[in-house]
């Protein structure tokens, strides 16, 4: 049996990635749209109402249009912009965020994909909040590193151009940023992140990190008991897997060309200072490997068939 599968979006970097992992599946049959009517609102409509499943590869607007597109009550989709990912009536596409939310997603008509810094950093807060460990009011500081290749095509063509921008660089220095909304919403704290964000010269990959004071919390966690709570959280996820927090180096190209997602606890037991770690591909996990692996739950599929881990 195959299900039908139309990806609105597909000549853009997330898009290629999927259809990457795509190939060569008996059990998924790609409805194409050729060069000169890709982006037709009438072939694109068509398509949008012939496909089982769609994946939204899009900017925010043009994925709300391609919503509004579809007419029928059949047409499962998948978004991966942030248009969707705090609306009403949209399921949060992390099937491990929650004890619930695969099963969630298998039942979901309209699903929104995570951004690739919230996948880091709610893989690793999440778990901890709901334990109960982390205080839900506590203001809690996030710094990642993205490869340049999730800035799409307009930072691509800029890093690989002949005056590339420097080795690396800190932006959204005003902590305004899209992801805000959708790591407060999903990790459940009362309030925004302090999300620091900068861009590698490196075409992909990605390292989140969040720094606890474990001594300041009503309960004191240590960094074995933060780590067997992670442990608990993902034990039976094939996606996600927790690391010796010992190691001397974390690269940001540690899960690059995979759809893993590698968590780790590391910090100085002596001071109760915790500095935990998740590094992913922003293209994987981070994005076109949660879209699939998304798809494959939705449609009763192996929910990792075409994913490389």
């Amino acid at each position: 049996m195959s299900v039908s599968l139309f990806i609105d979006g597909a000549a853009g970097t997330t898009g290629l990635e999927i259809r990457e992992r795509m190939a060569g599946r008996s059990d998924v049959t790609l409805i194409e749209l050729d060069d000169a009517r890709r982006k037709d609102s009438t072939a694109r409509a068509e398509a949008l109402n012939d496909s089982d499943f769609v994946i939204l590869c899009l900017p925010d607007d043009a994925a709300r249009e391609a919503v509004a597109l579809i007419a029928n009550d059949r047409t499962r989709v998948i978004d991966a912009s942030t248009a969707h990912r705090t609306a009403d009536g949209w399921t949060y596409g992390f099937p491990e965020l929650e004890p619930f939310q695969t099963a969630a997603i298998t039942d979901a008509k309209r699903v929104s994909n995570p951004g690739c810094y919230p996948t880091g950093f709610l893989a690793l807060i999440r778990p901890l909040v709901r334990a109960g460990l982390v205080p839900v009011d506590w203001a809690v500081c996030v710094n990642a590193v993205s490869g340049y290749s999730g800035g799409g095509k307009a930072m691509i063509a800029d890093f690989e151009g002949v005056n590339p921008p420097p080795a690396a660089h800190a932006y959204a220095l005003g902590l305004v940023h899209k992801h805000v909304p959708e790591m407060q919403k999903h990790s459940r704290l009362a309030h925004p992140p302090i999300f620091m964000p900068s861009v590698a010269n490196t075409y992909r990959g990605m390292i989140v990190e969040i720094g606890l004071p474990l001594h300041m919390f009503t309960r004191r966690p240590t960094l074995h008991v933060c780590e067997a709570v992670l442990r608990e959280a993902y034990a039976d996820s094939k996606v996600i897997r927790i690391a010796s927090g010992a190691d001397a180096v974390v690269q940001i190209e540690d899960d690059a060309g995979t759809d893993r997602l590698t968590l780790r606890v590391c910090g100085n037991a002596d001071t109760g200072q915790a500095r935990l770690i998740a590094t992913l591909d922003n293209l994987g996990k981070g994005a076109a490997g949660a879209a699939v692996q998304n798809f494959n739950i939705m449609a009763g599929l192996d929910p990792v068939a075409g994913l490389t881990l």
